[in-house]
């Protein structure tokens, strides 16, 4: 259960702020229809984080342990480093495809979350918890956690959030998850 709670907790508390959810507001504010953006979050998630996932553990088995400690750990500040940077949403993201609202949804999240901090966050997570299952779950789950009240709410909860502090809190999540890779002794 270790990897599924580190998993959502890391990602979700990631997402906030990050331009995936400024997009969840988009796509909420012109389709104005929660129950299919947040299925196409979820499938676009799934999707995305499982290939990221399958990429990171094929990285654990290219490089020795030793290296790839240290690839995780320096990748892992670089993440909380990232995650202090508030993001905007790319001009052309307001460009929209004329679908429906499930099939922008899927199309819109999958693109703008290749190269996401929280899609590197997932290659990361799954070269070190086990099982893979749990982390492409909690991966997901902490889109969600971070997206759902997004869509539902729209705007006047967005302009509620304390994005700073959030983005502290997960830039010293990041940095703990460094630390402890760089001292947890990979052989106990």
């Amino acid at each position: 259960m270790q990897s599924l709670l580190v998993s959502t907790g890391t990602v979700a508390l990631a997402e906030i702020g990050d331009k995936t959810q400024l997009l969840a507001l988009l796509l909420a504010a012109r389709y104005r229809k929660p129950a299919p953006i947040v299925l196409g979050i979820l499938a676009a998630t799934l999707l995305n984080h499982a290939l990221a996932a399958w990429f990171g553990v094929a990285i654990s088995q290219w490089l020795s342990p030793q290296v790839l400690r240290w690839v995780v750990v320096a990748s892992f500040v670089m993440v909380a480093v990232w995650t202090l940077k508030p993001d905007q949403l790319d001009d052309d993201a307001g460009q929209l495809p004329a679908r429906g609202a499930f099939i922008a949804t899927c199309v819109a999240f999958f693109v703008a979350e290749i190269g996401d901090k929280t899609q590197v966050a997932t290659v990361l997570l799954a070269t070190k918890y086990e099982p893979l299952w749990q982390v492409i779950v909690g991966t997901t789950l902490g889109m969600l956690i971070a997206n759902v009240p997004v869509v539902v709410l729209g705007s006047r909860f967005a302009d509620r959030l304390p994005l700073r502090a959030a983005r502290v809190v997960a830039a010293l999540v990041f940095l703990a998850l460094a630390g402890w890779v760089a001292w947890h002794d990979p052989g106990s």
